[in-house]
């Protein structure tokens, strides 16, 4: 019987669709049915068409769901698989790669290891989103596996906003935005706003004010049973706007209240490397594990020689 696996790669990319040409055929000999997202890619490699519905029961009997490309790629795939048990693996085919556990280099080995069952799944916690907007209409349902970040819909403009946690108020300010990210996306774009880095293991949620005109605008760290709130406060000057994982936006009036916890829906991610988060954390932001002083000492012990 052959085991089914999803492939999603990003079709406008040279390198992604090369990458797809030597995964197809490698797939095919490992033993698995190979389903494309892209159709057009689909045609060309005689491969089966994945069609997503509203259920997602074109994914019933997948093991697993292969993304060649960078995060955006893999962010794009997390649609297809959230609400569902069947696990991400990503190649990384673009820059930094953050949520990708193989290169490219390591495409065929990725293979070999997928059909011997060599690999662990790991479980990433996932943003629950509810919007509410003024005028009576109905809250508006969404998720995050990065952030979910208000923005000033006007550039020239700041928001007001209020925050609260776990119902209470805690403080209000006008600034350009706010991040509320995952442990997985305390190094995307809430590392970018000054936010720390949180190991992919700790249960938490990150709060990150961007360019708060205040005193106080920390960023905060929560547990997984705290809940967030932001408003688009009535003496804001100017509207906001969320985006989640840099992919869904919704329009924030004045007015608008966004509220974020924890759901009880992770996404599953399939795991090669049993390295710990540290190794993976300097090798993508190519840290200096040396100081300079140990840099300058082997150099002068090299030209001694």
């Amino acid at each position: 019987m052959s085991r089914k696996i999803l492939v999603v790669t990003h079709g406008g990319r040279h390198e992604a669709v090369a990458g797809l040409r030597e995964a197809v055929p490698e797939l095919r000999a490992a033993g698995f049915e190979v389903l494309l997202h892209d159709h057009d890619l689909a045609v060309e490699l005689g491969a089966e068409k994945f069609e997503l519905d509203d259920t997602k029961s074109s994914l019933d009997g997948a093991e697993l769901v292969m993304v060649l490309g960078g995060d955006g790629t893999i962010l794009r795939a997390a649609e297809i698989t959230h609400g569902t048990q069947v696990p991400l693996l990503g190649v990384n085919l673009g820059h930094i790669g953050f949520l990708a556990e193989s290169e490219r280099e390591d495409l065929r080995d990725a293979v070999r290891r997928l059909a011997d069952h060599d690999y662990a799944v790991e479980e990433r916690g996932v943003l629950d989103v509810l919007v509410q907007r003024p005028g009576g209409a109905e809250p508006i349902h969404d998720w995050a596996l990065n952030e979910a970040t208000i923005e000033k819909h006007e550039r020239t403009l700041m928001i007001e906003v209020s925050i609260e946690v776990d119902g209470r108020p805690l403080s209000s300010f006008g600034c350009d935005g706010v991040v509320m990210a995952t442990a997985t996306g305390s190094t995307a774009h809430a590392f970018s706003a000054g936010g720390p880095v949180m190991w992919p293991d700790v249960d938490a949620k990150l709060l990150v004010p961007i360019s708060a005109h205040a005193l106080f605008a920390r960023p905060l760290v929560v547990g997984p049973r705290s809940e967030f709130a932001v408003e688009v406060t009535a003496r804001s000057g100017a509207r906001g706007v969320l985006i989640t994982d840099g992919r869904r936006r919704t329009e924030l009036p004045v007015g608008s209240r966004v509220e974020v916890r924890t759901s009880s829906m992770p996404l599953r991610f399939a795991r090669l490397n049993q390295a710990p988060f540290t190794d993976r954390l300097v090798s993508k932001f190519s840290l200096p594990v040396a100081g300079w002083r140990e840099v300058a000492d082997a150099r002068r012990a090299a030209e001694s020689r």
